[in-house]
């Protein structure tokens, strides 16, 4: 099975690539919607636990946990090592689902791929890219954003030059949809040839996960 770590830039097509991955036959998971529901599951206890007050309703209180980890030094960090753990977790999960499903390929869209080292876990990095004019246009497009959220939001982000420079395979976005998934289906067919090992790989930390 041949693992592909989709990632990119705020703005930069990320999802569109991700519906069309799906699409295209080759399941897909994404880390934020596993954040997103872990907030409504099991890290509900573990986040109240470590942020009190940061949860209700049985359910992570975003703007709650936001205003908790401002006030902390290394709120952010603490947060990062309660969750990763977990969403790791669940992607494995969805690794050995998709494999004993007799899958070839699975996708796991990641934003902070490079960021967090992730790369190291997939067969191969699929970029989603556009020039730097039309992901700010698509951002500021965005209800209540503003330009200091969007230069905030960037510097939390490797840049977009040096992602495209690690990634295995890059998809311009900034094209028409059909335009976009043409170069998708060209790069699928020529995954198809490659010898996956990251299965193996994340077979030997499965223990730690």
């Amino acid at each position: 099975m041949l693992i592909i770590g989709l990632t990119g830039s705020i703005a930069m097509g990320k999802s569109t690539v991700a519906k069309m991955l799906l699409k295209n036959g080759i399941p897909m998971i994404s880390a934020d919607q596993i954040v997103h529901d872990l907030y409504e599951d099991e890290a509900v206890p573990i986040l109240e636990k470590a942020f009190p007050g940061s949860t209700e309703n049985n359910q992570v209180n975003r703007e709650k946990l936001l205003s908790l980890l401002l006030k902390e030094e290394d709120g952010f960090k603490k947060l990062e090592i309660l969750i990763h753990p977990l969403v790791r977790q669940k992607e494995w999960e969805f690794i050995k689902e998709n494999k004993d499903k007799g899958s070839n390929l699975v996708a796991i869209e990641i934003p902070l791929l490079f960021e967090t080292g992730a790369e190291k876990l997939m067969d191969v990095v699929l970029l989603a890219s556009a020039p730097a004019e039309v992901q700010k246009q698509r951002v500021m497009a965005r209800p209540g954003m503003t330009t200091e959220k969007f230069k905030t939001l960037l510097a939390k982000q490797m840049p977009d030059a040096e992602k495209r420079k690690k990634a295995d395979f890059i998809v311009d976005t900034s094209c028409s949809l059909s335009e976009t998934e043409d170069q998708l289906k060209e790069i699928i067919v020529l995954l198809k040839n490659k010898q996956p090992k990251a299965y193996d790989l994340w077979l030997q930390i499965e223990d730690a996960l």
